[in-house]
């Protein structure tokens, strides 16, 4: 059972601050796969008329293959480009997660702080549960409240201030940190303490933190800043007679470490690379291995359409999924708001990564993902096997 932390091993080299969608890999064992979801990627858009979408796929410090599809808005004239910016929804707990980890590691946070030091108005009906929650809870999916707590309250446009004070009346369903609670609000509590603690607003720190070391032009936090981009992806929803376009919701936004990032294609390229360990100088192995480390189980994981065949074992993080893929670590996290969905992943044992965005609701992100994976784990036993023969 994969249970240990993940070990990042081999010689780590920096990447370059060229764009890195102009990073062209070397011809590598996996290109020919590449190639072939390059295909199976433009031919299932194509099939389930998903109006535009990209996707990218790295090996170490090198893109092997990125790609786009469609258009930015359904039946309009411009078509996504690599540096086409979508919502990343909740893919942006990865930056999140990452974040207070730097900050953990610069001993400025402690996991074992209790959020109630950040946010004293937060309590609950169990007054001592409140007491007990801390952030490495908030941050590892653990508090023990009712999954998606309040949600609807953020779906209904009511203020921040309104929904921390409801949280008064609900009863913990677990004590913290013993069963898995995803949560969208409480998640979001983290920026309390890391701009608290840091000085900065939350979008200056990932700012300066994150997006500009790792020269992530298009990335940005919130509404605004999405509404302002000239060359975005709209937002379109299934029917019954197909997708349709609609409005942007701000709703979401309230909660940047939750679901407040904005990026290209070109830019996952570039957080795919430094979550592999290749740019140490702005993420450091110490802070991958915090946040990739298994914590609680989340059974409800192995059970998800076109990934349980292969799911072994899954548990969360910190701000990442940490999946056991037919006995092999992969990292992931999928990301889904009204009208974009988005994923993230990779393998370290393997040191490749791939990433997708799509302006379209659907569901042939996770059967496309799943589908990549399983052939990139075989494709590496047939090179296994092929060396051992030699």
């Amino acid at each position: 059972m994969f249970l240990k932390p993940i070990l990042f091993l081999g010689a780590v080299s920096f990447v370059s601050l060229l764009p890195t969608s102009l990073i062209a890999a070397e011809q590598s064992d996996y290109s020919p796969l590449a190639d072939s979801f390059k295909q199976r990627f433009h031919q299932q858009l194509k099939t389930s008329k998903v109006p535009g979408g990209a996707f990218v796929i790295v090996e170490g410090d090198k893109v092997l293959k990125l790609s786009t599809y469609g258009k930015r808005t359904k039946g309009g004239s411009l078509n996504v480009n690599a540096d086409t910016v979508f919502r990343l929804a909740s893919v942006s707990k990865t930056f999140a997660g990452t974040l207070a980890s730097m900050l953990v590691n610069e001993k400025k946070l402690n996991w074992q702080q209790p959020i109630k030091s950040y946010l004293p108005e937060f309590t609950l009906a169990d007054k001592q549960k409140a007491q007990q929650i801390n952030l490495g809870h908030i941050i590892g999916q653990s508090t023990g409240l009712m999954p998606n707590s309040y949600d609807n309250l953020i779906n209904a446009n009511v203020g921040m201030e309104r929904i921390i004070n409801k949280f008064s009346e609900l009863t913990p369903m677990c004590s913290p940190g013993v069963c898995y609670s995803y949560q969208n609000v409480a998640f979001s509590f983290i920026q309390d303490a890391i701009e608290q603690q840091s000085g900065q607003s939350y979008e200056s720190l990932l700012q300066n933190k994150i997006f500009s070391p790792l020269d992530m032009k298009s990335a940005s936090i919130g509404y605004d800043a999405f509404d302002q981009q000239s060359n975005r992806a709209e937002p379109h929803v299934k029917t019954k007679s197909g997708f349709r376009k609609v409005k942007v919701k701000p709703n979401y936004y309230k909660l940047a470490p939750a679901a407040g990032v904005n990026a290209s294609i070109t830019d996952m390229s570039k957080w795919l690379i430094a979550n592999l360990g290749e740019n140490p100088g702005v993420l450091s192995n110490s802070v991958i291995k915090d946040v990739t480390t298994p914590g609680v189980r989340t059974t409800k994981e192995l059970r998800r359409r076109d990934w349980r065949t292969y799911l072994d074992n899954a548990h969360y993080g910190k701000g990442w999924r940490v999946y056991e893929f037919e006995g092999r670590p992969l990292i992931y996290h999928a990301g889904w708001v009204a009208g974009y969905v988005a994923e993230v992943s990779y393998s370290p044992e393997l040191n490749i990564g791939m990433a997708m965005l799509l302006n379209g609701e659907s569901r042939v992100i996770a059967k496309l993902s799943s589908a990549f994976w399983r052939d990139t784990f075989k494709r590496a036993d047939v090179l296994a096997s092929n060396t051992s023969a030699n």
